[in-house]
């Protein structure tokens, strides 16, 4: 529930408000909430003031009316964005490339910032779209682990929605749910960007208005420190116990910005902050907050690269939260991110600073798994031509999977992960597949006895404990039995929905059916479990963006 000047507001005008406007908010929860608003006020209420109390006694038709005029923002303003282009996955035959490997990704940056541009009636850039970061927004209802390793399985087999020769595998890992008040103590070190890129109202003031969300969810075993950097680093707020909340909002309210953005050494000073801090079994995270805009010091991906995967030794885990738009560097946010044993989220507004720094802080903020990889060979008998969906910039050798050198994603207390194959059966004819090789001498099965015909895939997975070194692996058997598409659960529709609407996005020269309609019907068939609203926005989001084109 959001109360905006005491007016109940709806969540899509919630998130149009200005964060200018903003002078204080509020987080209410459980018995607290419903005590107050009732059993509407279940799952928490956001209460906001603005400064002028500007939405107090409107009408429907004034506010929304006001917040359409703050959400104004020219095409032009985004000329300086970027993002790193990819190629999306083609399809490989299991005869010659028998194993697909690679990293989890929890990141959800793409989906907010897709969002973002949606709403402001703006076409999404190609390279914005990330399909693994779309799907992987989204909760999903998977079984919670049953025995000692950090998270469970799920698997299930049907018909691609897009392709309907094709079948579509989904893995969906899930973590487990740690009680907050048996999460280890936090060493937090806020690395918050002060440049003059960042004074527009959708970048400090909303990082300011994010903190507070954040702030609300220490605790008194936790420690909170301060940095910034523009034309220098400085530490602004040494570190400070988690219940002094109002301590550390001051300090994030004092904060304005000015200066070009020396990033390099803002990383230096955080990570020193942390690691002389540093809590054994506890969890130490950087959190970086920036429009990306690194333009003095280490300015390239490179060498960011370099710098962020020796912090990574360190034992400091990293959380970067983009913010803006126009001079957007989504590809350096991308990669602290995925080098630094780290998530990437995009806040686009209030509504989404609470999900991600609240409803879903102990995901966020506390990892259950680290480098996080998954490899599966799929069974030649069963497929014929296999190709990963998304996961493009997450892609290993195979070589790499038991190698614990090799750095990947990690898992947070609740989070879930979802991936996606398309799979063309055997003996389906596609025009996706050129020309195919004769199958090679040595690569046969020798022995007949053994013939796996009741297997699609075997999958595995390695991942380390969070202060260990030493990879432990799962393993886990796919058989081949497929259902169709109507008799899938819920967390298979939507899920293939999103990633569908991505392949879209992307222009796809994959999938034949493109239609919006036919991408929210199959969204609506998995709405049931959406308590928040975020499902229902984003077939919204699908219908707004046919009226772009």
């Amino acid at each position: 529930m959001y109360i905006v000047d005491g007016v109940l507001f709806k969540s899509q005008q919630f998130a149009k408000i200005n964060p200018n406007d903003i002078k204080d908010v509020k987080v209410i929860k459980d018995g607290n909430a419903t005590a107050l608003y009732g059993s509407k006020a279940v799952n928490g209420v956001i209460l906001l003031s603005t400064k002028n109390e500007i939405y107090k006694n409107r009408t429907e038709k004034e506010i929304t009316a006001l917040l359409n005029k703050s959400a104004l923002i020219s095409s032009e303003d985004l000329n300086n964005e970027e993002y790193d282009s990819f190629v999306e996955n083609a399809f490989e035959s299991p005869n010659f490339t028998p194993l697909s490997t690679f990293s989890i990704d929890v990141d959800n940056a793409s989906y907010t910032n897709i969002r973002r541009f949606i709403n402001n009636g703006q076409k999404v850039p190609k390279d914005a779209v990330r399909v693994e970061e779309m799907v992987n927004f989204f909760k999903y209802n998977y079984t919670q682990p049953k025995n000692k390793d950090p998270f469970s399985i799920t698997t299930e087999l049907s018909d691609s929605p897009w392709n309907t020769k094709n079948q579509i595998l989904k893995i969906g890992l899930q973590g487990k749910d740690i009680p907050t008040t048996d999460l280890p103590a936090s060493n937090l070190v806020f690395l918050i960007d002060v440049s003059g890129s960042m004074s527009t109202a959708n970048k400090l003031p909303l990082l300011k208005q994010s903190m507070k969300i954040l702030v609300n969810e220490l605790r008194s075993k936790d420690k909170v420190a301060i940095v910034v950097y523009a034309s220098a680093a400085g530490l602004v707020l040494p570190p400070t116990a988690g219940d002094e909340k109002k301590t550390i909002i001051d300090a994030f309210e004092n904060l304005s910005a000015g200066g070009s953005t020396a990033g390099g050494a803002g990383i230096e000073l955080a990570y020193k902050i942390a690691t002389e801090n540093f809590i054994k079994n506890g969890n130490n995270r950087v959190i970086i907050a920036t429009d990306g805009d690194f333009n003095v010091g280490l300015s390239s991906d490179a060498d960011m690269e370099t710098l962020i995967e020796q912090k990574r030794k360190t034992g400091v885990f990293l959380t970067c939260l983009g913010y803006g738009m126009g001079n957007y560097k989504d590809s350096k946010m991308e990669t602290l991110a995925d080098k630094g044993n780290g998530n990437y989220a995009y806040i686009d507004n209030i509504q989404e600073a609470n999900r991600f720094l609240g409803k879903e802080f102990k995901g966020s903020m506390f990892a259950i798994a680290k480098d996080v990889k998954i490899q599966i060979e799929f069974n030649p008998k069963q497929v014929k031509a296999y190709r990963l969906i998304g996961y493009e910039n997450r892609k290993l050798r195979p070589e790499d999977f038991k190698n614990d050198a090799i750095d990947a994603g990690e898992l947070g207390s609740n989070h879930t992960v979802t991936a996606l194959y398309e799979i063309i059966p055997v003996g389906t004819k596609s025009n996706y597949i050129g020309i195919e090789p004769d199958v090679l001498k040595y690569t046969k099965v020798k022995d007949n006895s053994v013939n796996f015909s009741d297997e699609l895939a075997t999958i595995k997975f390695r991942y380390k404990k969070p202060d260990g070194d030493k990879s432990i692996e799962m393993v886990h058997v796919i058989p081949s039995k497929a259902i169709s598409l109507e008799s899938a659960t819920e967390n298979f529709k939507f899920s293939a929905a999103v990633a569908w609407f991505g392949l879209k996005l992307r222009g796809s020269n994959l999938i034949v059916k493109k239609s919006s309609d036919e991408i929210a019907a199959l969204a609506k068939q998995g709405l049931s479990n959406d308590p928040d609203g975020y499902k229902a926005e984003f077939i919204r989001l699908v219908t707004a963006e046919k009226l772009l084109n």
